[in-house]
């Protein structure tokens, strides 16, 4: 399975948040900075401009300031999974078109959300984007975010596409993952989308995770990826208390605090989050003082 052509997805890829300034302006210093500090802890690759990196609140042209940056600071040194998707098909496909590639290794697409398409549309939309894309497209099924789920035998009839090779799965429910892992190609990448359910996602098939909690804590998550049975639950088990407190508030408000605590980036984040509340920040710090990294 090591000899996979897709193995450089294995392992720990962050979803990367995106520093602001106290200005809200985005904050390149401490991307670069960010960038080092998951690359030197042993992340196998980076995700730019995902949900954790409020893409949502970016313009177009931010986003384009924020993948040359990456591209330029990463250097080669890992992947790069660009976040690209969305609910307007056509409007995806025009972004496809204007967006250079050079240093992505491929994209992650979320599951079309609010509209709440078909299976048939779903997968219409996936083949639409796959078709145009020139790097492989990665699927992201997040039920809880987009409002419907990527059911299994959609990701199998997508599995079938050459150019979509993995799925990030969000959905929280391990028999359609099982479904997915006993009949999917055998290269074709189940990736966990839950921080805490890496561990289980890998004992059934998954190959590693996207996580948000490695931003911080890079170390521990390649001992929970990569380590022997009694280390991975060391390295989960010791997130337990602090990975809720990530979603109290909005992703990626919690992280924010931890990363300031670390003196990688400012607690900044665009509206319609706001920072954590006191309340939060001080629960935050409690638990962070009992993990080692």
């Amino acid at each position: 399975m090591q000899n996979d052509k897709n193995s450089k997805y294995y392992g720990t890829g962050v979803a990367l948040v995106t520093p602001f300034t106290k200005n809200e302006n985005i904050d390149l210093k401490a991307l670069a900075k960010l960038i080092d500090h998951c690359i030197d802890g042993g992340a196998d690759y980076l995700v730019v401009l995902g949900t954790t990196g409020e893409v949502a609140t970016l313009s177009a042209a931010e986003k384009r300031q924020v993948l040359q940056a990456a591209v330029s600071f990463v250097d080669q040194r890992v992947p790069i999974v660009y976040g690209l998707g969305g609910n307007n098909t056509s409007g995806i496909l025009e972004e496809i078109e204007n967006t250079d590639f050079q240093g992505v290794d491929a994209v992650l697409s979320v599951s079309p959300y609010y509209n709440k398409p078909s299976q048939a549309g779903i997968q219409a939309h996936y083949e639409a984007i796959a078709d145009k894309c020139p790097v492989p497209v990665i699927l992201y099924n997040v039920p809880g975010r987009s409002g419907s789920n990527l059911t299994a035998q959609t990701t199998l009839n997508l599995a079938k596409h050459e150019n979509i090779i993995g799925i990030k799965e969000a959905s929280g429910d391990l028999t359609q993952c099982m479904e997915i892992a006993a009949n999917k190609p055998e290269d074709f990448l189940l990736i966990s989308g839950d921080d805490m359910l890496t561990v289980p996602m890998q004992s059934i098939g998954g190959v590693g995770v996207i996580s948000v909690l490695a931003n911080a804590f890079p170390a521990t998550f390649r001992k929970l990826t990569q380590g022997g049975f009694t280390e991975k639950q060391e390295a989960v088990y010791s997130l337990l208390e602090i990975n809720p407190l990530m979603y109290a508030e909005g992703n990626p408000v919690g992280l924010k605090v931890i990363l300031n605590e670390m003196g990688l980036c400012s607690e900044e984040v665009r509206l319609p989050l706001v920072e954590a509340s006191e309340e939060l920040k001080q629960k935050i710090k409690a638990a962070l003082e009992k993990i080692d990294y």
